[in-house]
């Protein structure tokens, strides 16, 4: 039996696969089902705002878009939801992402988007973002949060012992 979408996932390309799948493997950990769409707020824009309206209605809870350069999916989806909305900055182009960063988080006053950090690492935490948001309303959630946190503290500890020689 398919479950239902509660997160869906938006790039602006193909190439931004390998780093979405960061926020993608997150959500499985945790048993989250999500979708992934490849859609562009330059060069589809009429089907992104379909997407970003339609979200809602058919489910979705929380949208994370990742996106490189000019990087305005995310600002363009959130100006057509009101679902929160999480983007992720992809790194490469001329500025090494520097410059989807600031086109991710410099949103206008009314239009607020979660921004993560660049590449993967801003992938996996919009992954573990969007799990805090759902764990609001779904308890269980919570206690995998708190779960996966124990076994982080528990890795970094054994990881320190074998550096210590233990």
């Amino acid at each position: 039996m398919k479950t239902d979408p509660l997160v869906l996932l938006m790039m602006g390309s193909d190439t931004d696969l390998p780093i979405m799948q960061e926020a993608a493997d997150m959500l499985r950990s945790f048993d989250v089902p999500y979708e992934m769409r490849i859609s562009s707020a330059h060069r589809s824009p009429v089907r992104t705002l379909a997407l970003a309206s339609e979200a809602a209605d058919r489910g979705i809870r929380v949208i994370i878009a990742g996106a490189g350069m000019a990087a305005h999916l995310a600002g363009v989806v959130a100006s057509k939801t009101i679902l929160p909305v999480i983007g992720v900055p992809m790194p490469g182009g001329a500025l090494n992402g520097v410059d989807a960063l600031y086109a991710t988080v410099q949103m206008p006053a009314g239009i607020p988007v979660a921004t993560m950090a660049i590449g993967k690492a801003g992938a996996k935490n919009a992954g573990l973002f969007a799990v805090q948001i759902l764990a609001l309303s779904m308890p269980h959630l919570g206690e995998s949060l708190l779960r996966y946190r124990v076994e982080m503290d528990k890795e970094l500890e054994q990881k320190d012992a074998n550096l210590q020689g233990q």
